[in-house]
């Protein structure tokens, strides 16, 4: 039942959950089929099924898809509009899957609206001039995160400042495009619409992209955006922007080179998110956050209320979807099982950067392992001389590299980084063979599909060598 300000005030439920999102309504869902009584507040009509499905990665991904597609020939523009289109109708239709997924369980009760806290087991929710109460046995805050505006002079009242959601939403692309961050969300976003034939710069603070990464897969990875003709300017201190009067708007900074200007069409933050935690009124329940907002959780995702939990991004933890889904998990154990579950039991959790190949990484790198005190093989290889791969021929794309980091004295994994075509497929393989202590020479050995990118690690896993 979808419950809007008709609805019998107050509600008491078993279970509210604060958030449409992957754990959060995978919560909603198990609880609810079981027959306990759930309410899910969602605070928007267009965000049902949380920040994936409708602003996150399922858009941003069908945008890159879109983007690949487009041939030379194709006039950027229309081809950009009518990307926009498809990815909308997309979005629209998984949101109505998701609705539906909880509005056919009886025990689930939808509620649209904004909910904040006035006890630690109730909260008001408001949409519009309407107010309902809600009380819970147990809660789960799941309100994800928000983009960060950089404190910069200007840019917060720029017209030409856009977040990602509303850079998704643009169906006119913009000439040229200054990305601010040279994170995850940055480079996918660069490496998107400079697919897409805009111009393209990336003002990263730090003095590489890819800081996280040893140097020669940085190296590679920051090769490929340069190859594509995306300009990045590391080192880079952005001091002022200001809007001129031809609908655009100059980005004054300064970087190792001495004070410069770009002016720009459009400004993406992409400078990274934080919690979003502000609107919930947390202090009313007794519920502690750190300095940047996120929920203070344990390690079963308890807050300082034992009642409430945390899962997602909103709780500091990695700002990944299937994070929240094993976040949730976790949850159940307490809620219906024996409570043992706890992040702590979390290993070789892999992380993609959706570039154009995407680049994916699980475990530590080399720099990390020697560091550590390991003694260290390494296996690596670039794609275009990996004979037995012949699927990145068959697409055409054979850029990138392959890394394996491995323990000499146990041959076990210590770690991957793998730029290439389908390297997101790839690297959950790597990830569970780290998990269960599979070791290289068993994976190299391994029998693969052919012709299958999987079938690389029996050639590259072939060329360890000391470190």
């Amino acid at each position: 039942m979808r419950l809007m300000s008709a609805a019998p005030s107050p509600l008491d439920v078993d279970l509210l959950v604060i958030g449409y999102g992957r754990g959060g309504k995978t919560l909603a869902a198990r609880l609810g089929r079981l027959g306990r009584r759930v309410a899910l507040v969602e605070q928007s009509d267009r965000m049902y099924g949380g920040t994936c499905v409708n602003i996150g990665c399922v858009p941003t991904k069908a945008l890159v898809h879109e983007a690949e597609t487009r041939r030379g020939a194709d006039d950027p523009r229309r081809w950009y509009t009518d990307a926009v289109g498809k990815v909308d109708a997309l979005t629209t239709r998984l949101r109505g899957i998701n609705f539906a997924l909880l509005d056919t369980i009886d025990a689930v009760t939808v509620i649209t609206g904004r909910a904040s806290f006035t006890d630690a087991h109730t909260v008001e929710i408001s949409a519009g001039q309407d107010r309902m109460t809600v009380r819970a046995e147990s809660i789960v805050i799941g309100t994800g995160s928000e983009p960060v505006i950089p404190d910069v002079a200007g840019l917060r009242d720029s017209s030409r400042l856009v977040t990602s959601t509303d850079l998704i939403a643009t169906d006119a692309l913009p000439n040229r495009l200054a990305v601010l961050g040279g994170g995850y969300l940055g480079v996918e976003f660069a490496a998107i619409y400079r697919r897409f034939g805009a111009t393209v710069t990336i003002l990263e603070q730090g003095s590489a992209l890819f800081g996280n990464e040893d140097d020669d897969i940085a190296a590679a990875a920051t090769g490929v955006l340069a190859d594509e003709g995306i300009q990045i300017i590391t080192g880079a201190r952005l001091d002022k922007v200001r809007d001129t009067a031809r609908e655009t708007a100059v980005l004054s900074y300064a970087d190792a080179a001495g004070q410069h200007e770009l002016e720009v069409d459009l400004i993406l933050a992409a400078a990274g998110r934080r919690p979003a935690t502000r609107d919930l009124a947390l202090e009313a329940a007794g519920i502690t956050t750190d300095a940047r907002g996120a929920i203070i959780v344990d390690e079963h995702l308890r807050t300082s209320q034992p009642h409430v939990f945390a899962i997602g991004d909103v709780n500091g933890g990695p700002q990944f979807t299937y994070v929240s889904l094993d976040d949730s998990r976790i949850v159940a154990d307490q809620l219906l099982g024996g409570g043992m579950r706890a992040v702590t039991d979390r290993a070789a959790m892999p992380r993609t950067a959706f570039m154009t190949p995407p680049l994916s990484t699980v475990g530590i790198t080399e720099r990390q392992a020697l560091d550590l005190g390991h003694r260290v093989l390494v296996a690596k290889k670039s794609v275009a001389q990996i004979v037995g791969m012949p699927r990145a021929k068959i697409v055409g794309d054979t850029r990138g590299v392959m890394k394996f980091v491995i323990d000499a004295d146990t041959d076990l994994i210590l770690g991957a980084a793998l730029l290439s075509v389908d390297s997101q497929e790839l690297i959950n393989t790597v990830a569970l063979a780290i998990r269960h202590a599979v070791t290289a020479t068993q994976l190299r050995d391994a029998i693969y599909t052919h012709p299958s990118s999987t079938e690389a690690f029996n050639e590259v896993l072939d060329t360890i060598a000391p470190r």
